[in-house]
């Protein structure tokens, strides 16, 4: 889902918090005493002086994590400590799995409204359909009254194999009985569109970089392939990284022979090339990458693998700039910490790492600390000669500006109250269409009237604006209407599809590809 809307939209019930890039789990679950990182001793005496003297009574754990946090602020942006309810987080969201029921839902005046189901999940499987509304879990009613991320967690989410009994209200009448839904293990791709965007170019989005994302575009990309796909275009805007290895794996399929991809070093890692492997699926094809701002880490691998080896064209804008790998170390709480370990440098020695400065005073003359935040402001070549710069990410060939309408207040305040999901899931979603995904995309748009309905809406609800400012921000909204109401019908390729039909960056893209 676009970033817009992670704010209110809970995907896979509570996928959770947001990936951190470029992790590699190490299977090291054991609990490292404090001692073993602080040589002297000192700073476990002094847990231990307060835990056992002090006036108050002090939860050690708490004690350890606050030393933990303050040890890990000191050292880059990119390396965190983890509890063990983020760890667990961050690990379903990267594997690509977790255990629950499989719906997405939104909260619509203190109810919880579904607006997708998992292909296959258990909620469709027991009958489960876009649009109920939930009313009790287990006999304990929820709709009515405020709904916390904490609470709906501990009430849906369970082990597999265990039941979880759903009261709903469907098409303005409750069932008579609750529906009956047997957790499981629910798959996530994380390729959110892939289709043909015409007769010979596929269009292949990515979300982020998981345990499966190279499986699973491989098998996307077979089938366009079979349907005529003979130019690729690879969207990793708003892809803000993920496991290092699927990285290269997916970058390894856009070469035949075996090519350096990337290489990684530390003051503790010596230097390790990643080659591909010489037999990539998409190996000749014309190929276009799409980043924007977002695009981080493992993104970034790919398109500076693509770009120094001259195998695609680059369209967007300048990407995040995270040349940072890290490593996960576990605890035995669960808990664990990312630490960076290395950096990692593209085929043609460049670091795209932007600047950072997070370190106080004190730790400055520590030996080679200060020179990890530095920007690498080298030039470089790609095999064609082309140049290229390190520092501050990855530097587009087809650079196309943001839309500037989109820094607008009345935008901004329309999306941060939610406005736009509320009108569509409680305003436009009360039949269902007669109409096919291919119709809808090719026909349906927002009716000038609906637009004036959705003003009248927001004004209702205390947001004035100008005629100026509601016609600058018109083409946004309705397109973001239009969208989310695609999603809610066919599914969330539909969104994309919808999203896609006015994307400036993908049109580029496509003028770049067939050389108009």
């Amino acid at each position: 889902m676009a970033a817009t809307y992670g704010a209110v939209l809970f995907l896979g019930l509570l996928l959770g918090q947001n990936f951190a890039d470029e992790n590699s789990l190490t299977g090291r679950n054991t609990l490292l005493p404090l001692s073993i990182i602080d040589h002297s001793g000192k700073l476990q005496r002094l847990i231990d002086l307060i835990a056992d003297n002090y006036v108050d009574s002090i939860g050690i754990d708490d004690l350890q994590d606050l030393a933990i946090d303050e040890i890990v602020a000191q050292l880059d942006p990119h390396s965190e400590y983890l509890r063990p309810n983020q760890a667990l987080r961050q690990h379903e969201t990267l594997e690509g799995s977790f255990e629950g029921i499989g719906i997405e839902y939104y909260i619509l005046n203190d109810t919880l409204m579904t607006v997708g189901l998992i292909p296959g999940g258990p909620a469709q499987q027991a009958g489960m359909r876009v649009g109920d509304k939930l009313l009790a879990i287990n006999g304990d009613t929820i709709a009515g009254s405020p709904l916390s991320k904490k609470m709906l967690e501990k009430k849906i989410r369970g082990r597999r194999g265990t039941a979880i009994e759903i009261a709903i209200h469907r098409n303005g009448v409750d069932l008579p009985l609750p529906l009956k839904v047997m957790r499981d293990r629910v798959e996530m791709s994380s390729i959110d569109a892939a289709y043909l965007v015409d007769s010979v170019t596929a269009y292949i989005k990515i979300s982020r970089f998981g345990a499966r994302t190279a499986e699973d575009f491989e098998r996307s990309l077979r089938h366009l392939k079979k349907r005529g796909a003979q130019q690729l275009i690879l969207d990793l805007r708003e892809n803000g990284g993920g496991y290092f290895n699927a990285a290269t794996a997916l970058a390894s399929h856009f070469f035949e022979d075996k090519q350096l991809i990337v290489y990684t070093e530390g003051a503790h890692e010596p230097r390790v090339d990643y080659y591909s492997s010489a037999d990539g699926l998409f190996g000749d094809g014309e190929l276009a990458v799409l980043i924007d701002e977002n695009s981080a880490s493992a993104s970034e691998i790919v398109a500076g693998a693509i770009q120094d080896l001259d195998r695609g064209v680059i369209v967007g804008r300048r990407s995040y700039g995270k040349a940072l790998v890290q490593e996960q170390f576990g605890f035995g709480d669960g808990s664990a910490l990312n630490l960076t370990v290395a950096r990692y440098y593209t085929p043609s020695g460049r670091c795209i790492q932007k600047s950072y400065d997070v370190r106080p005073d004190s730790l400055r003359h520590t030996a080679q600390l200060p020179l990890l935040g530095h920007s690498d402001t080298t030039a470089y070549t790609t095999t064609s000669g082309k140049r290229v710069y390190g520092g501050g990410g990855i530097s587009p060939d087809v650079v196309v500006p943001a839309d500037s309408n989109r820094a607008s207040l009345l935008y901004r305040k329309i999306r941060q109250a939610n406005f736009i999901e509320t009108y569509v899931y409680g305003r436009l979603t009360k039949s269902v269409p007669t109409y096919s995904v291919e119709n809808y995309l090719k026909g349906y748009f927002l009716p000038e009237a609906e637009y004036k309905g959705f003003l009248q809406y927001i004004r209702e609800r205390g947001m004035e604006y100008s005629a100026s400012e509601a016609n600058t921000v018109k083409s946004m909204v309705r397109s973001d209407i239009e969208a989310l109401l695609g999603r809610y019908y066919f599914g969330s390729e539909a969104f994309f599809k919808v999203k896609n039909r006015s994307d400036e960056v993908l049109a580029q893209a496509l003028v770049a590809l067939h050389g108009e």
